[in-house]
């Protein structure tokens, strides 16, 4: 027969009012931040690099830093990199 283990209900906490409104203040700054660019319609390719840890880690936090994303980044890139040589 099996043993079944018994879990406690969680508890409500009602959080303070002031930390519900900090809250709120800072929710309104996602407004500011900066619009994604759409990536390509269709059917897309896939690029797989591998990069030195302490450069990924670099890399992940400068765009994290920047409240940007790795693939909006790499994209950029390749999109200046072509336009620049063809």
């Amino acid at each position: 027969m099996k043993k079944t283990i018994a879990f406690r209900q969680p508890t409500f906490r009602p959080q303070p009012a002031k930390d519900v409104d900090n809250w709120v203040k800072g929710a309104s700054s996602i407004n500011k931040l900066p619009i994604r660019p759409t990536p390509p319609e269709g059917k897309l390719a896939r690029l797989t690099i591998d990069l030195p840890p302490d450069l990924h880690a670099r890399f992940k936090a400068i765009c994290a830093m920047q409240k940007t994303r790795m693939i909006d980044e790499v994209r950029g890139f390749i999109e200046e990199w072509t336009q620049k040589h063809s």
